[in-house]
């Protein structure tokens, strides 16, 4: 059972959450605990021993800690996603392997692509795969069907596994926090479009992915993790290319890792990852 909480820092937290626990009888498997002193903010993950009574522990927490302090006892580990899609299938294929193998630590309810060519490989997994169109549509009338698929399934999660598609500020606000996006590029360089046509003109010595939380502010929003490739002068635009897509799967594989496993806190636009 993972209790994650992020409050107000003050003196006497770890021993007071230890003290709850310890009363209601609850081992702490382990604990990992960390202060941002700037913002005064306190943030702790524990696992412990299978809780009877979530809600209670729960109340007992928020009313010893400060005040609108975030308490989640996470009765339900394995977390339910819906994956977007466009044409590129590499990190789809990923997703798609881990979840056979019940190594994603979620479970894909679907599949939603505005081009059908992902079609075929999401039924060879027996996932369904549903289509919506962008062409000859308004974004809100685009963004409406797709939310009318995605609403059936209540997922904790939206996974962009490139979907190349920019979302409106009232889509987003439908999933706050829960829309997670793979960006090829190390982040914050080389934003928006043709990112390795950038990085090749630049003369890179790196090439990186970037996994994030989706927000207003476009590729802006809370980094989750990065990955990059050493490269050279030798590296040609279609060698640049492969090595961001590796990084792409590997980075996105990882931060859904992490959020799946609740291990990233956000706040003020950036992350606490607990590895």
């Amino acid at each position: 059972m993972v209790i994650v909480i992020h409050c107000t820092d003050e003196v006497g937290l770890v021993a007071t959450i230890s003290s709850v626990l310890a009363n209601a009888g609850y081992n702490i498997i382990s604990m990992r605990e960390h202060v941002d002193v700037d913002e005064n903010k306190f943030f702790a993950r524990l696992v412990v021993n299978s809780i009877l009574n979530p809600v209670e522990i729960e109340k007992q927490l928020l009313s010893v800690l400060p005040k609108n302090a975030l308490v989640k006892v996470n009765p339900q580990p394995e977390k339910s996603i819906v994956v977007l899609v466009t044409k590129e299938y590499h990190c789809l294929t990923d997703i798609l392997t881990r979840n056979h193998f019940k190594t994603l630590g979620a479970h894909v309810s679907c599949v939603i692509g505005n081009h059908p060519d992902l079609e075929n490989i999401t039924q060879r997994f027996q996932i369904p795969f549903k289509l919506v169109s962008h062409e000859n549509k308004t974004k809100e009338q685009f963004e409406t069907e797709l939310q009318d698929l995605i609403k059936p399934y209540n997922p904790d999660y939206l996974v962009l596994a490139k979907f190349m598609r920019i979302l409106s500020p009232t889509f987003i606000r439908s999933f706050p926090l829960q829309i997670i996006n793979i960006h090829h590029s190390f982040l914050p360089a080389f934003i928006g479009a043709s990112p390795y046509k950038q990085a090749y003109k630049r003369g890179v010595k790196i090439i990186g992915a970037t996994a994030h939380f989706v927000t207003n502010d476009l590729d802006e929003g809370p980094i989750i993790t990065q990955k990059i490739t050493p490269v050279n002068h030798s590296f040609s635009l279609q060698d640049l290319i492969k090595a961001g897509r590796e990084n792409e799967t590997s980075a996105l594989a990882k931060a859904m890792q992490l959020v799946f496993e609740d291990r990233v806190f956000v706040y003020s636009n950036k992350t606490v990852v607990f590895e």
